[in-house]
């Protein structure tokens, strides 16, 4: 019998002490970002809503090396490192229709980015925002607090929330033992 209570008090203080650990550690050290697939390659298309027959501008900032814009409405278009090109879309494309434009970086990253074609039921009017694809860098669930410094005030609270929980553990394992002797 005094070897389970042993035993319930070794996993439970392990357990709070593996509870406590990440607060300690957490303060003020970077959040580890994960690996990120193609390197950090973005891709724009200025305007994002073009009329058919209009000129849109491509670019691929992150890229390091020549890319590559192929898409249904407009002829494939090379893109040197550090610029822009323009492409004009055909004449007879689809108005309302939404158009997927694929880029290529000879370095490995690549992408795709929607290119809307103005007119048509929806009536949608040409803008002069632009449409940036960023690769996915994953969600940041899960971080609660530690995004921002650990101040002496919060590792005092979490220091004293788990010297509660322990002197509440030992409490009841003294009050149990004590009442398992009146028996």
């Amino acid at each position: 019998m005094r070897a389970i209570r042993a035993a319930s008090t070794a996993v439970l203080g392990a357990a709070a002490l593996a509870l406590a650990a990440p607060v300690s550690v957490a303060g003020g050290a970077p959040v580890p970002q994960p690996p990120q697939t193609g390197g950090s390659v973005d891709f724009v298309i200025t305007p994002g809503t073009v009329a058919p027959g209009g000129r849109i501008t491509l670019s691929a900032p992150g890229c390091s090396s020549t890319a590559t814009a192929s898409s249904g409405v407009f002829d494939t278009v090379t893109i040197a490192p550090g610029s822009s090109a323009t492409a004009t879309v055909d004449a007879d494309a689809r108005q309302g229709a939404v158009y997927m434009v694929a880029f290529n970086c000879t370095g490995g990253g690549q992408g795709t980015v929607n290119l809307t074609i103005s007119g048509g039921a929806s009536g949608t009017v040409p803008t002069a925002r632009s449409t940036v694809l960023t690769p996915p860098r994953g969600v940041q669930g899960g971080l609660g607090g530690s995004l921002e410094a650990t101040g002496p005030g919060t590792m005092a609270l979490g220091g004293a929330l788990v010297l509660a929980a322990a002197g509440g553990l030992a409490y009841t394992i003294r009050r149990r033992t004590a009442s398992g002797r009146r028996h």
